[in-house]
């Protein structure tokens, strides 16, 4: 079985360059590409009962609308390309998700994209890559 790789893809252009350094990667070593796409989501909230099926079926709905609008024209790029790639939609914090998926998929490394997020809450709490860079389990390369 070849080598996982994660690359986190959003559909911004610094990202669209990330996946194309991750799949140069990836076909070098023989290892397939997994790209992702984190739908950023808090459990954190009380609601109804009503409100939490309306929540599911807009979740659905993000998540139909990302797949197809934002990672099938990735995939479907790379593939026509020759990458072995494959690729998912979850919601979550997005630096812990990521971390899930590479020990779910036992990922030999993560690409992700430099953050343009200037913000004092970003130079506060962090972006997803200096996150990512804390937790991650394997090496991250963080692309600018």
């Amino acid at each position: 079985m070849p080598d996982i790789y994660i690359a986190a893809y959003d559909g911004s252009e610094t990202s669209r360059r990330t996946v194309l350094f991750a799949a140069e990667r990836a076909q070098l070593a023989q290892a397939q590409l997994h790209l992702v796409y984190i739908l950023e989501w808090s459990p954190y909230s009380f609601l109804t009962q009503e409100e939490l099926a309306e929540r599911h079926q807009r979740r659905s709905q993000e998540i139909s609308r990302a797949t197809s609008s934002i990672l099938e024209p990735m995939v479907q790029e790379l593939t026509a390309a020759g990458h072995a790639v494959s690729s998912e939609v979850r919601y979550g914090n997005v630096a812990k998700t990521i971390n899930e998926i590479v020990a779910e998929k036992g990922a030999k490394v993560v690409y992700v994209a430099k953050s343009n997020d200037t913000s004092f809450a970003s130079r506060l709490l962090g972006s997803v890559p200096s996150m990512l860079i804390q937790i991650a389990t394997v090496p991250v390369v963080v692309v600018p």
